[in-house]
Formats: structure tokens, C-alpha cells, sequence
């Protein structure tokens, strides 16, 4: 089996050149730079991966798929621009640089976000495949992307529900604040590959437990940074890191089994390294 990594760097890379060409149109002129800023400063990019990943398990090419990719990436960094604002998180650095508002300032941030998220659903309507697949990934991704999906989680993760104190209400706030773009983003592959409804079932379960398994990883890895009494509500806090880092790999599994007979090597790998990273 070929290592993920291998696999990913070539995609990795032709995503980045197609993020890298956003906003060289912008006016004013230097907007363009401030757009360009969150998509380029690294990351790990499992949601775009695992959009060519579902295509490619399908149509056994990934190329077709790189412009929904591109749209998820786009919402998810407008969502960490914003994350990241004092009136949110007030974090000052992401992946070692400067956080957009502290680079270019808080309106700008605002703005650039805002630019993130409308520019997603352009470079999804632009004349490039049937009209009729167009118009369901847009519809994927604005339900993924709004308060059917992550709007409401981070609404509920913000003090929108109250206090959260137990692991039903916990479960369906990350099912939509990270678990809605995962599933879209493997639901776009699968979309744009023409895959039947038999196929799109069991990766939109693949999906769910991913993003569920994701997140609970996320919760032993931020464990002591979210343990003070301020801090997030969180998978850990309520049941311990054992036993989440144990239901996590659970999900990892359900959502192997969830592929069935599926080829999907890549698929699989990403799987597990959703509950086995270290960062």
C-alpha cells in the first residue's frame, strides 16, 4: 500500500497552485494578498484530501475533483479566520504565523473571511461541469457550511445552548461545527464522480464517523488546553481520555466497515490517521 503521504503530495501541491491563483483579480489590488494569506500558510488539508480520495475511490481519477476541494478549503480557513478574532478565540498565532487579524488587522479579517466564504460558492458556479452537479455541490456545501451544519455547531460551542454537560447535546455540536464540512467534502468527491446512491450511503457514513472520530482526537490532543474552567466543552472533560481516545478509535473502525467492499485504500488510511495524528 502506498504510504499517505506519497499519495497526498501531488494533490496537496496542485491544490495549493490552484489556491495560490485566488484573488490575483482583487481590487483593491491589495486585498488580493490578504485573501491569499489563510489558504497558503500550511495545514493539513484532510478535507480537500478526502474529497479527491472519494472521488478517486469512485472514477479512479482525482483531477475532476479539485475544485470542490479547493471550496471546502476555502470555507474551512474562512471559518478559522474568524475562529481566530478576539471577539471568538483571540488566538495571535495559527500554524506558526501570524493569525489574519493580527497580520492585517480585525476589519480586514472580517472582510477577508467574508471573501472566503462567497469566493467557495463562485468557484463552484463558474461554468466548468454538468449544471445539474454543480447546483447539488452547492447545495452540499452551503447546508454543510450554515446553520443545518457548522454555523449551528459553533452557535451551540459559543454558549447558544448553555452549559453542555452531557455527551448526546456534545456529540451533535461537533456532528456541525467540524463533522458537516468532513461529510461534505467526502459527499462532493463522491457527488462529482457520478457515484450511484448505494456508494454515496456508505461513504456519507464513512463521513460521519470520521468527523466524529476527528474530533474526539482533537479533544485528547487540546486536553490541556481546554481543561480550565473556561475553557470549550469537551469530549475528554466528560468522559476522560481513555475512554474517548477508546470511542474514537471505535468510529475509526465503524467507518471502515461503513466502505463495504469499496476499493478505497486511501480512504482507509485517512481514517486512521484522523485518530492516530499527533497534530
Amino acid at each position: 500500500m502506498q504510504p499517505l503521504e506519497d499519495w497526498a503530495g501531488p494533490r496537496r501541491a496542485a491544490l495549493d497552485q490552484l489556491l495560490s491563483e485566488l484573488f490575483n483579480d482583487a481590487w483593491p489590488e491589495a486585498f488580493g494578498a490578504m485573501g491569499r494569506y489563510p489558504l497558503l500558510t500550511g495545514g493539513k488539508r484532510i478535507r480537500p484530501l478526502l474529497c479527491l480520495a472519494a472521488h478517486e475511490a469512485i472514477a479512479g481519477t482525482w483531477e475532476p475533483a479539485l475544485r470542490p476541494a479547493a471550496a471546502i478549503e476555502m470555507v474551512h480557513c474562512y471559518s478559522l479566520v474568524h475562529d481566530d478574532m478576539p471577539c471568538m478565540d483571540d488566538d495571535a498565532e495559527r500554524r506558526g504565523k501570524p493569525t489574519t487579524h493580527v497580520q492585517f488587522g480585525e476589519d480586514m479579517a472580517l472582510l477577508v473571511g467574508d471573501a472566503l466564504l462567497t469566493e467557495s460558492f463562485r468557484i463552484l458556479s463558474r461554468p466548468w461541469g454538468d449544471p445539474a452537479m454543480q447546483l447539488e455541490l452547492v447545495r452540499e456545501l452551503s447546508t454543510a457550511a450554515g446553520y443545518h451544519g457548522m454555523i449551528g455547531g459553533q452557535a451551540a460551542d459559543l454558549g447558544a445552548l448553555g452549559d453542555i454537560t452531557d455527551v448526546e447535546t456534545l456529540t451533535r455540536l461537533h456532528r456541525g461545527k467540524t463533522g458537516a464540512l468532513i461529510r461534505c467534502a467526502v459527499r462532493m468527491g463522491a457527488i462529482t464522480a457520478r457515484a450511484n446512491w448505494e456508494v454515496l450511503d456508505g461513504l456519507t457514513r464513512y463521513a460521519n464517523h470520521v468527523g466524529l472520530a476527528f474530533q474526539l482526537a482533537d479533544d485528547v490532543l487540546d486536553e490541556e488546553q481546554d481543561a480550565g474552567e473556561d475553557g470549550p466543552p469537551s469530549f475528554v472533560k466528560l468522559l476522560g481520555v481513555d475512554e474517548t481516545r477508546r470511542r474514537a478509535q471505535a468510529l475509526a473502525q465503524e467507518a471502515l466497515d461503513a466502505l463495504g467492499t469499496l476499493e478505497a485504500p486511501v480512504l482507509r488510511q485517512l481514517a486512521q490517521f484522523s485518530v492516530e495524528r499527533t497534530i
